[in-house]
């Protein structure tokens, strides 16, 4: 079997198994090896489940829109039975989980075989995958660089061909993140889309979502037809889509309004590069027909980082507290097993008061009006995914920065993905260009809540007027 298989996406290899061209085993064995060959340098999939995948491909498959397609799973939130959840954290070594999430089931529904579970950061508490337990995960592009995260195992994997689509989560950028620094499209579906349950609800006030990083436009909204809609219990609900996401991206329309701006709202640095990607995109966007206005950005950036700061702690405080309460313990014991950055980030978190995380909550709920009175007058908002290239390595270490010089970074890096969190908005990265050093830089499309078809309608013109998925990384 040739390993030029790899190369296709996801739908066509999915193709490829049902008109009998290749078969699913033959197609898990060219993605084992390439995972075998590869993750030595690559180090994206921490837990393998190669044997299983093999039965599994050897087996009766489920009939499914992707059956026999190889597919990696994000070490956090969805859980797989009789396989352990620990975000990469020492602590959680042992959480053997007795039972699938929802999401796992509708993969497993949709013929997805999982080979194994992806690398992230400890506690995924930033945009960055350099767990000290799993070690880290190098961007396949330019291996001294970083992936992003808190996927960055996931993407790092898509990027270096072991699997055509993988599964990510995102709680302040952690999909469109890497999907930028990987030269991938990920999309931060709305809020509600797809269900976390049974274990989790509404997860960090909201403002985590769950979904795939993939090459093309057409795998994520097909992976997304198979997988959105509630559960019994869920605190919020999408309404469900006029029509399969799928069709979107199949029919192109023209005459969106589209909202552009370059510059952070809450001030950070945007570098030249980044500006440039961002214009790029917008006079592509005018090529293909579309109104392109140049405008500020509608948020009170200052002020957003602000209560984002006082928030985001609270993540790895709760997690921490909860774990103890479990375990019979101190979390002030707990902490001590954490790396620097945790450690600091539980500092700040411990002290607040339930009525500045409700107050926090509430800022939010302003941030998601100002939105909404925004996308009364535009589609898309563009923007950049990042305000920087992705950076070195070490870049984000608080053991070498001190946790307040790592925390100001991890917060520069969430200047343009974190509102569409807090807001509930569907949100993507889409690959634009490429440094001089061969590093990807993406820009990000943002809509209205519930509005992922303008997403994949736009993203699907601009990747066939500006294709990426044929370029790959040097490995």
């Amino acid at each position: 079997m040739n390993s030029d298989i790899l190369e296709c996406d996801a739908t066509e290899q999915a193709r490829l198994i049902a008109d009998g061209e290749i078969s699913a085993g033959e197609l898990i064995e060219v993605s084992i090896s390439r995972i075998e060959s590869c993750d030595g340098q690559i180090n994206a999939v921490t837990q393998r489940f190669f044997d299983e995948a093999r039965k599994n491909a050897d087996g009766s498959l489920v009939d499914g829109p992707f059956r026999g397609v190889p597919f990696l799973v994000k070490d956090f939130y969805c859980h797989m039975k009789g396989k352990s959840t620990t975000g990469s954290a020492r602590l959680l070594k042992d959480n053997v989980i007795d039972h699938d999430s929802e999401l796992m089931r509708r993969y497993r529904q949709a013929g997805f075989v999982t080979l194994g579970k992806t690398n992230v950061p400890e506690m995924v508490s930033v945009g960055t995958t350099e767990p000290a337990w799993r070690g880290a995960t190098r961007n396949p592009w330019n291996l001294d660089h970083t992936p992003g995260g808190s996927s960055g195992g996931a993407a790092a994997a898509v990027a270096a061909q072991y699997v055509a689509a993988a599964h990510a989560n995102d709680g302040a950028g952690s999909i469109r993140i890497p999907a930028s620094c990987c030269g991938l499209f990920g999309l931060k579906p709305s809020r509600g889309r797809i269900t976390l349950g049974p274990d989790v609800g509404e997860s960090i006030g909201g403002i985590t979502a769950e979904h795939v990083v993939t090459r093309s436009v057409r795998d994520s909204a097909a992976i997304l037809d198979a997988t959105c809609g509630p559960m019994a219990g869920d605190p919020y609900v999408a309404p469900p889509p006029p029509r399969p996401f799928l069709e979107s991206v199949r029919s192109p329309q023209a005459g969106l309004r589209i909202a552009v701006s370059s510059g952070a709202p809450d001030g950070t640095n945007v570098a030249p590069e980044c500006v440039a990607a961002v214009e790029e995109a917008a006079n592509l966007c005018r090529s293909l027909g579309h109104h392109v206005e140049e405008i500020s950005s509608p948020l009170d950036g200052p002020g957003f980082r602000a209560a984002l700061s006082n928030f985001w702690p609270m993540t790895v405080t709760r997690g921490l507290v909860a774990l103890a309460e479990h375990r019979g313990t101190d979390p002030d014991v707990l902490v001590r097993d954490l790396e620097p950055f945790n450690q600091y980030l539980f500092s700040r978190g411990i002290n607040r008061r339930a009525v500045d995380y409700i107050q926090d909550l509430v800022r939010f709920q302003g941030v998601a009006r100002v939105f909404g009175y925004f996308f009364e007058k535009y589609d898309i908002w563009l923007s950049p995914t990042l305000p920087f290239a992705p950076p070195k390595l070490g870049y984000f270490d608080a053991g070498t920065l001190g946790g307040e010089e790592a925390w100001q970074r991890v917060l520069d890096s969430f200047a343009f993905t974190a509102p569409a969190n807090v807001t509930g908005l569907p949100s993507a990265s889409i690959p634009m260009s490429w440094t001089g050093d061969n590093l990807p830089i993406g820009v990000q499309l943002t809509a209205r809540l519930n509005d992922e078809a303008s997403l994949f309608n736009l993203a699907g013109q601009m990747e066939i007027a500006k294709p990426w998925s044929g370029r790959r990384p040097e490995l």
